[in-house]
C-alpha cells in the first residue's frame, strides 16, 4: 500500500461512503419491517437489502473489490453449490415416501 497522503485520503472517502450507504441501508431496512406487507415480502425485502450490505462489506471491507478473477470463479461457485443443496433440503420433502406405512 502506498504512503501517498492523497492515495489514503482516497480510501478513507471510499470507506467513508461506504460506512453511509451501510448506515442508509440498515434505516431503510428497519423502516421496511414497518411496512405492511405479507411476511413473504417482508423476508423478500430483508434479504435484499441485507445482501446488497453483505456485497458492500465484501467488497470493500473485505477488500474483493480488487481481487483478481480466480477468486470471483471460487466464490460463484461456492455460491452455486450453496444455493444448490438449499434448493436439494428444500425439495427433499417433497420427493420422498411417507415416514410411516399407511397401515398405521
Amino acid at each position: 500500500m502506498s504512503h501517498n497522503p492523497e492515495e489514503m485520503l482516497k480510501h478513507i472517502k471510499i470507506y467513508v461512503v461506504v460506512f453511509l450507504a451501510l448506515a442508509v441501508l440498515t434505516v431503510v431496512t428497519v423502516w421496511a419491517s414497518y411496512i405492511h406487507v405479507s411476511p413473504a415480502l417482508h423476508v423478500t425485502i430483508a434479504m435484499a437489502i441485507a445482501t446488497v450490505k453483505g456485497g458492500l462489506v465484501v467488497a470493500y471491507f473485505m477488500h474483493m473489490i480488487s481481487e483478481k478473477k480466480l477468486i470471483y470463479t471460487v466464490c460463484l461457485l461456492t455460491a452455486f453449490f450453496f444455493i444448490f443443496m438449499l434448493l436439494v433440503t428444500f425439495f427433499a420433502d417433497t420427493t420422498k415416501g411417507p415416514l410411516v406405512p399407511d397401515f398405521f
